[in-house]
């Protein structure tokens, strides 16, 4: 549990039922993954480290994807 603290800290601060703070933080992964993908889309498009950018866009979509997942599941107390 400690390694999964480690990387995706943020939904560790979700309280079970408590639904303020789960929506704080699932704005928080949405417009920061938001942001970061946009970003990333841009630099894609360089065509010779395009590859390298798109490879890290796919990596941060599923850190989000990850960090939402276990949004989730802290609030319903799985986790």
């Amino acid at each position: 549990m400690s390694f999964l603290k480690s990387l995706w800290p943020t939904p560790f601060r979700v309280e079970k039922g408590n639904v303020v703070s789960f929506l704080i933080q699932l704005i928080i992964f949405i417009v920061i993954c938001a942001v970061v993908g946009w970003l990333i889309s841009l630099l894609a498009g360089i065509p010779v480290i395009g590859v390298i950018f798109s490879i890290l866009g796919g990596l941060m979509e599923l850190y989000g994807l990850i960090g939402i997942v276990l949004c989730v599941l802290r609030l319903i107390g799985v986790v």
